[in-house]
């Protein structure tokens, strides 16, 4: 039975991932950092059959301790502060939780010296002002927040470590990926609970930013086994994770109304020039041809299906709630 360490397993993708892994076998330790209030709903139907060890990412002896507890086999870093509105409030604290917490796991994977295989959670936002569509392993970065430039960091030092020390670390660059787990704060999620309190009467109006920003959004679910089969190849590599699609936030907003019934959202819609970003990134659309063809990797869920798992998701806890 191998054993797995996720950092960030509270987080969407850690929830998705802890699943995946025990369904395929693995001992599952996840990283947590101690706090007053416990911050477990999205594993709490996991809380029987993972363990969680405390730890903190800027504190370097407890990373150690961390993976000498779990015996990791493979380490996942899902940790990091990965809101990008946040990380221009943030930028230094951005810097040390997403971009020098990776040169902390990674030093102590290397002084404990001993075979684990390590996955670096980068981003397409690196990607920022993009200098080519559809953008591969190639592409040069150009990245337009404080989170992407922490996140190139992290997959630099990830790159160095590898070639450095020989360590198995590997960089998934994944484009966005979303669920019903994904965070209130991110748009997409922001969108599908909006519309789901409009539709049951509960909200009259919902604010948003650039509505022209076009991404290439997946499904987290998905994602997350292509993390995994990074892990299971004879030599470490990076890979583009990605849909090949791209949709803009109307797109996103106009599918998410026509589920529940309502074609003129334009109604409910406000654009709030506070909500643009310093620097925006216009279009990111990814060619995942690498990872179909080298790990046999493909998205299962499409636009249409994520965004009604979501509002459909959000219509139920809404009523739930409102019951209460």
């Amino acid at each position: 039975m191998p054993n797995a360490l996720i950092t960030g397993i509270t987080g969407q993708d850690g929830s998705y991932l802890a699943e995946f892994l025990l369904e395929k076998g693995y001992r599952v330790y996840g990283m947590v950092r101690r706090a007053s209030t416990p911050n477990d709903e999205r594993i709490r139907h996991l809380l029987d059959d993972i363990e969680l060890i405390d730890a903190d990412l800027l504190d370097q002896l407890s990373l150690i301790q961390a993976l000498r507890r779990s015996h990791a086999d493979e380490v996942y870093n899902l940790a990091a502060m990965s809101f990008v509105g946040t990380s221009f409030q943030q930028p230094v604290a951005t810097g040390e939780y997403t971009a020098l917490s990776v040169a902390r796991i990674l030093e102590a994977m290397r002084l404990i010296d001993r075979p684990i295989r390590f996955y670096q959670a980068s981003s397409s936002e690196m990607f920022g002002k993009a200098q080519t569509i559809p953008q591969n392993e190639r592409t040069p970065f150009h990245p337009r927040s404080p989170y992407a430039v922490a996140k190139l960091y992290g997959h630099w030092i990830t790159v160095n470590f590898r070639e450095s020390y020989n360590l198995y670390a590997c960089s998934g660059i994944l484009f966005n990926h979303e669920s019903p787990r994904r965070g209130l704060e991110f748009v997409t999620r922001k969108i599908s609970n909006a519309v789901a309190r409009i539709k049951l009467g509960l909200q009259k109006k919902l604010l948003l930013g650039n509505l022209e920003a076009q991404r290439d959004w997946g499904f987290a679910g998905d994602y997350v086994e292509a993390m995994w089969l990074m892990l299971q190849q004879d030599k470490p590599d990076d890979y583009v994770i990605a849909t090949g699609v791209t949709h803009s936030v109307r797109d996103f907003v106009a599918a998410a109304f026509a589920y529940v019934g309502i074609d003129d959202w334009q109604r409910y819609v406000e654009v709030n020039p506070c909500l643009f970003r310093p620097a925006e990134v216009d279009q990111l659309l990814g060619d995942a041809s690498k990872a179909r063809k080298v790990l046999g990797w493909q998205p299962r869920v499409s636009f249409e299906e994520l965004v009604s798992m979501m509002v459909e998701s959000d219509l139920q806890r809404t009523s739930t709630e409102a019951k209460l």
